[in-house]
């Protein structure tokens, strides 16, 4: 008796496999990790490139991108957002800031807390990093269409409520204008 052998976890599934399965096998959800290590890293991997050509990081794009879509965060807050050490949110924000990218303000509610916001050097580059994976996501959202954009944000705000991290709200973000940057 031959055992049948189980497909691989990057194995392609026709469009709309699985939506109406009241259960789901481990191989699918060992693909689905996969899928979302895989797009993780390539999503952030394009913009590998300018990064380096602005002498930046991962961790200093993350930052930014916060300080863009959130301006006047509380360094508390940011650290909260982010799930990092304070450690190292420190090292990296004072490298932005000394880099004249990020600038603080003391809050006036507060003279205690600094509020942060994007130097216009900071907002043009953050805004450049952006444009890059927006042009992914666009063409990507296009060929998937409308549903498949709406299974994806409700299955990524149900992987954040799930992981009860402290500081993430899956409400609708309003983003940022950024044609005036």
């Amino acid at each position: 008796m031959t055992v049948p052998t189980r497909p691989s976890p990057t194995r392609h599934t026709p469009a709309g496999a699985g939506v109406e399965l009241l259960f789901l096998r481990d191989e699918d959800m060992r693909q689905a990790q996969e899928l979302l290590m895989l797009a993780c890293r390539a999503f952030t991997g394009m913009i590998d490139d300018s990064l380096h050509e602005y002498g930046l990081g991962h961790a200093h794009h993350r930052i930014m991108q916060v300080v863009a879509l959130q301006p006047g965060i509380a360094v508390g807050a940011l650290l909260e957002t982010l799930g990092i050490t304070k450690q190292s949110m420190s090292r990296v924000l004072g490298e932005l800031l000394a880099m004249g990218l990020i600038r603080h303000e003391t809050a006036p509610e507060d003279r205690r807390r600094r509020r942060l916001y994007l130097s216009p050097r900071g907002a043009e580059i953050e805004n450049r990093l952006f444009s890059l994976q927006r042009e992914v996501l666009l063409r990507v959202y296009r060929k998937a269409g409308g549903k498949a954009v709406d299974g994806f944000r409700r299955v990524m705000r149900g992987l954040i409520d799930e992981s009860d991290a402290a500081g993430i709200s899956t409400e609708a973000h309003h983003s940022p204008d950024r044609s005036s940057t």
